[in-house]
């Protein structure tokens, strides 16, 4: 890369979702530093998608991606968060490492390991293979600057769930207090604080269908996923970045929650795509603009 990239103006109330087709790791290069308050994306996995991406090799993959990761550091906020979609592949016959190993690079790169989601695909039909099940899950890695970030944890509360009408109505001396775990593991548990909630906090588990209508997509992740991330590490205005948009999942779920956004594809085709997606949204309260 060389030269000055050109400049980009940010999102604003007229226009709140901006798309752009190129490459992320250069189209980047223009946003301001720490002008981003999150980042969802799902970039191509290893030896995937060669059709539309090309395809990278597991043993090239960290070093395809950390200068994204790089520009992706430069602009995020302070307070920001940085959720990535990834999934390690089989390869002869074993687990490649490359997520691990991106992890690491990562981490010497600066950024915080923060947690760990698993996706649990819901509908995801069985298979087997000569060593091994089909996967119904993949990861969504949770990377910060620092270690105080804006969350908005009540935004993600579900309901508690019919178990605890009867688990609650009689309530025995030890379920009052934080009592010892009967196999001394020290997770002991008071079961009188759920008495009355009517939410709970969720776990690092989320359990979403996959999106059965890939629309043109052949990786599209269900608006439900990083519309819970949006909801969870930032507030309504702030900006969301997807660098690998594809289907348009990201912005469509910041659209509705009236978060500015932007998406970058390498597929020009894609970015029209999710351009035609967002029009059509009844959610759509002003137009999708190009960058400048």
């Amino acid at each position: 890369m060389s030269g000055e990239p050109a400049a980009i103006a940010l999102p604003d109330a007229a226009q709140p979702i901006r798309i752009a087709a190129g490459d992320a790791s250069e189209l980047l290069r223009a946003l301001p530093p720490e002008s981003v308050q999150l980042v969802v994306t799902s970039p191509p996995y290893a030896d995937q998608r060669r059709s539309t991406y090309g395809g990278i090799h597991p043993d090239e993959y960290v070093e395809w991606f950390m200068p994204f990761a790089g520009e992706i550091q430069r602009v995020l906020r302070s307070d920001g968060t940085f959720i990535l979609n990834i999934k390690e592949k089989a390869v002869k016959g074993e687990r490649h490492t490359y997520v691990l190993e991106l992890i690491l690079a990562m981490r010497r790169a600066g950024w915080l390991w923060t947690e760990e989601f698993i996706w649990h695909k819901k509908n995801c039909y069985p298979g087997k293979w000569p060593n091994r099940f089909r996967d119904s899950w993949e990861r969504l890695l949770q990377f910060n600057k620092q270690r105080k970030f804006a969350m908005y944890q009540d935004a993600v509360m579900a309901p508690v769930g019919d178990w605890a009408d009867g688990r609650l109505r009689n309530l025995s001396a030890t379920d009052q207090v934080r009592d010892e775990s009967r196999v001394q593991s020290g997770f002991g548990k008071n079961i009188s604080n759920w008495v009355g909630r009517k939410l709970a906090y969720p776990t690092n588990v989320l359990h979403m269908a996959t999106e059965c209508g890939n629309r043109n997509h052949s990786a599209a992740f269900p608006e439900t996923l990083p519309d819970w991330f949006i909801r969870l590490f930032s507030a309504e205005g702030d900006l969301v970045l997807d660098p690998f948009a594809g289907s348009g999942s990201t912005l469509a779920a910041a659209q509705a929650l009236r978060r500015q956004a932007i998406g970058i594809d390498i597929n020009a085709d894609y970015c029209e795509l999710m351009r035609e997606r967002l029009e059509v949204d009844e959610r759509r309260e002003s137009p999708v603009a190009p960058l400048q």
